[in-house]
């Protein structure tokens, strides 16, 4: 039996090597595995001298040889495919293991162009094609952490059972897709090329999904960064399924502020948000939207927090902490809670797609990225600079917001927030009882009706703001008019389904 060794990381590959070796297995390599092997006193053959072809253009072509796919490719059981062999002397490979260059991590690297491109690898997922397509007879291995699974199999069974072969080959291919999709949005730099094809890795199973009964994993995408991808875990419990969902909402609200700002979030919907003088500031204010609603919620706060702000946190169950950076004596106070989970966000969100599966099909759109087109001051009375404050703060926190929504504001606080309504004045009547006192209302999408603006006024609401472009806008604008409001459009909606 033979087996073709080429790997990039070199991690257990002499012991696996020399595992096979002590059973009879002759080991064929290539370039800087083969000096490694031989170094390691590997009895081990050089590729070139099984193909008669020495290894040229700086090693880009080596494997790519009929002597090569064609002892993995043949079926042993077809009597032409051996006679073929016979008659050409093609010897049989029955294990490749190959693992491939770093083009995930490279392509990350400030690199040059053509510095990258040679990290595209040929023949390895050449190789391991062949292989895996012909499992019956060859064990294709793509992955260390599966050698010792290999021997496992070798010394328990005397061979790797076909199943375990078929497994293997899965692995190939799931690699070698994810691979060869992240080469491809690499070069084609096309945000919706013809074939939809992402390249993600498991990061970690998780419990359940968003219910128990629910399996799920989490997969991050193996090329570019991404704010719910490179973060550290200071402390706490595992994360979960809505953990993450809700972290990345939170987190992306208070990324969309310059001033300090915190953001709580439940049930992947904002409860509470403000800006303050500072990080203490800016949590107060936000607990003081809804003392209700953040009890058990994530808190995501874009500054560093100091030991006064954890504190303040812990004096409440809380599931998650986000912040860029803590304080040492501030992580000690926050670690006092075991199962809290503390988060350290390595940076702001980075994404330009979103995605959102469907039965059958996936839906990809540009990320909602622009808050307004231009301002439109449609009513007699103009709001004042202070109004307009607010209502941009708000306007920063409705798209965030499940539809049909309506956050009401006052000194930048987010003190009612509603969503998720099937009609607008739901969403208003509710954002209105919940935030007594404001002064601003903020509306994701236009009014159809002028009841939003008939029920604004019963609360005291001296301006809004809203994209405009309904049939009905002058009904509405009238109404401003009528109670004394000002109001502004933007010309752009804000819809989160």
């Amino acid at each position: 039996m033979r087996a073709l060794i080429s790997v990039y990381n070199k991690d257990g590959i002499y012991e696996f090597a020399k595992f096979l070796e002590d059973r009879g297995v002759k080991i064929v390599s290539t370039g800087g595995t083969y000096r490694y092997l031989k170094e390691k006193g590997i009895d081990v053959v050089e590729v070139s001298s099984i193909t008669g072809f020495d290894e040229i253009l700086d090693g880009r072509v080596k494997t790519l040889h009929p002597v090569v796919h064609a002892g993995l490719l043949a079926v042993r059981d077809n009597e032409e495919h051996v006679e073929q062999l016979k008659k050409r002397g093609i010897e049989y490979i029955d294990f490749v293991v190959v693992n491939l260059y770093p083009f995930f991590e490279k392509v990350k690297e400030d690199l040059t162009d053509e510095e990258k491109i040679e990290f595209i690898d040929i023949g390895g997922p050449s190789m391991l094609r062949s292989a895996a397509k012909n499992y019956k007879y060859v064990v294709s291995v793509c992955d260390p952490k599966d050698y010792s699974m290999v021997m496992d199999e070798i010394l328990t069974y005397g061979e790797v059972r076909l199943e375990k072969r078929r497994y293997l080959a899965g692995k190939v291919f799931n690699l070698t897709s994810a691979y060869d999709a992240a080469i491809s949005n690499y070069l084609l730099e096309d945000d919706f090329p013809e074939y939809l094809t992402l390249s993600y890795k498991k990061s970690m199973n998780l419990r359940y999904g968003e219910n128990p009964h629910q399996r799920a994993a989490y997969y991050t995408k193996t090329v570019g960064l991404g704010a719910i991808k490179d973060f550290e875990q200071l402390n706490g419990k595992e994360l979960s399924y809505n953990n993450l969902k809700d972290m990345d909402i939170a987190w992306k609200v208070v990324c969309e502020f310059d001033e300090p700002c915190c953001c709580a979030v439940k049930h992947n919907s904002p409860c509470g948000v403000a800006v303050g003088k500072d990080v203490f500031d800016a949590y107060s204010k936000a607990y003081e939207c809804d003392r209700i609603s953040i009890f058990g919620g994530i808190v995501a706060l874009n500054r560093r927090v100091d030991k006064r702000t954890a504190e303040k946190l812990i004096e409440i169950f809380l599931e998650i902490v986000i912040a860029p950076d803590y304080d040492e004596d501030a992580l000690l106070v926050l670690k006092e809670k075991k199962n809290l989970r503390v988060i350290k966000a390595l940076s702001t969100p980075k994404d330009n797609l979103e995605y959102v599966s469907v039965d059958g099909g996936i839906l990809v759109q540009d990320v909602d990225n622009k808050l307004v087109s231009e301002f439109r001051y449609v009513t007699d009375k103009k709001p004042t600079d202070k109004e307009m404050e607010d209502m941009l703060f708000g306007m920063k926190v409705v798209k965030y917001v499940k539809s049909n929504a309506i956050v009401v504001v006052r000194d930048k606080m987010a003190i009612g927030i509603a969503g998720g309504q099937v009609n607008r004045i739901w969403a208003a009547c509710q954002a209105l009882e919940r935030g007594e006192g404001a002064t601003c209302l903020v509306s994701d999408a236009f009014f159809p009706f002028e009841d939003v603006v008939e029920k604004a006024n019963e609360y005291g609401i001296k301006a809004i703001m809203q994209p405009g472009g309904s049939i009905r806008d002058k009904e509405s604008i009238d109404a401003c008019n009528k109670y004394g409001i000002s109001m502004v459009f933007t010309g752009v909606r804000h819809f989160k389904h």
